[in-house]
């Protein structure tokens, strides 16, 4: 009973989710749209104007690499429509085609594929419309990685919606799709990660030992009053990242579910900046054997995989560098939104070769072995 109820009142928050952040996800998109245009498929234009391909020295994975089966595209379109949001060209224009020729001109050896989160897949339709199209979005990207052998991996898409729903998705993407990992965002509605309702669905990837890509949003509860002037990607997405992580080590979910491997979006979000703050306030609280974080905060913060998409300015990587180790950080573009040469940055940065080739490839491939072949 308990799980039923969950069930609809978080049914009722999926068409909230859609319907009255619109706002904010109307500014994020329209403000999208502005360099949408100009940035559409980067690194594709290059190849196809006739660029000489990059010709990497090691091997380059992409570990935040999106994709749009044309039904997403539709629905996606659609969506728009409806709540009279402008179209971002981005993810319209995005062909499987040219997305390769893209990877191929940026050097990238493989992309792992996951869906960008908004909208997510719900699209006002409820729990079942949204499993339906978690399944489809599996089912299309699992079908890029058997097409292209070793140039793909899979972080596939939940629903979120309906707990007994979501496990069956778990099952099909690990025991059928051969999935890489699981593709999450930071919330769903009103809810983070660490909420109670997804209690049963962590436990289950914990159970597989998962990889989880954790993708951010904008909040519903974040729209235009706090964007200052700005579209709200620009602030709240990296700090929904941390609202998320927030809540899984406040919850105690880091600390009891040791074996899924989280990789978060965009460096982290604002948490490097904000570890210490966080720590200020609950390293007490946190620590010893009935604490939510018994090594310290810090130590959580430390265990987790961030990558490195949209974060290579010299001081988001500084901070990050500073809080975990280097071998918690990954490659990561947010293609087609930001270009695939960021690696370029990363090189600026004089890191030792070791440094530079482990977050190109060797982390990710020690979380998918599979990567290393």
């Amino acid at each position: 009973m308990r799980r039923e109820a969950g069930h609809e009142q978080h049914a009722a928050i999926d068409h909230g989710a859609a319907c009255g952040c619109c706002a904010s996800r109307r500014q994020f998109l329209a403000g999208a749209a502005a360099f949408g245009a100009g940035a559409a498929l980067l690194g594709g234009q290059a190849s196809a104007q006739g660029a000489a391909p990059a010709v990497p020295a090691a091997k380059l994975i992409d570990t935040h690499h999106h994709f749009y089966p044309p039904a997403y595209q539709k629905a996606w379109s659609q969506w728009e429509d409806r709540h009279k949001v402008p179209h971002l060209g981005v993810q319209l224009a995005w062909t499987r085609e040219n997305a390769f020729a893209a990877m191929e001109g940026a050097g990238i050896t493989t992309g792992v594929l996951s869906l960008p989160s908004t909208p997510g897949v719900w699209f006002d339709g409820g729990a079942e419309a949204a499993h339906a199209m978690a399944r489809l979005c599996c089912e299309f990207g699992a079908d890029m990685v058997r097409d292209r052998p070793g140039r793909y991996g899979l972080f596939a898409p939940l629903s979120m919606l309906d707990v007994d729903a979501t496990l069956k998705e778990i099952e099909y993407a690990f025991d059928t799709l051969k999935a890489d990992g699981i593709n999450l965002q930071s919330n769903y509605g009103d809810k983070w990660l660490g909420h109670p309702f997804y209690k049963p669905i962590l436990e289950e990837l914990n159970r597989r030992k998962a990889v989880v890509f954790v993708h951010p949003l904008v909040a519903s509860c974040c729209d235009a009053h706090l964007s200052v002037g700005a579209f709200p990607a620009v602030i709240e997405v990296p700090h929904d990242t941390t609202r998320t992580v927030v809540s899984l080590l406040l919850s105690g979910t880091l600390a009891r579910l040791r074996d899924i491997k989280w990789l978060f979006s965009h460096g982290g979000g604002t948490i490097p900046f904000l570890a210490g703050r966080i720590e200020a306030f609950y390293d007490q609280k946190a620590r010893g054997p009935n604490g939510f974080a018994p090594d310290g905060i810090e130590a959580e913060f430390r265990r987790l995989h961030y990558d490195t998409a949209n974060a290579t300015h010299p001081a988001a990587m500084a901070a990050l560098q500073k809080l975990v180790p280097m071998s918690q950080i990954t490659y990561g573009t947010d293609y087609p939104y930001f270009s695939l040469d960021q690696i370029a940055a990363l090189r600026r940065l004089g890191l030792a070769a070791a440094e530079l080739q482990a977050i190109a490839s060797g982390n990710i491939a020690r979380l998918i072995p599979r990567l290393s072949a």
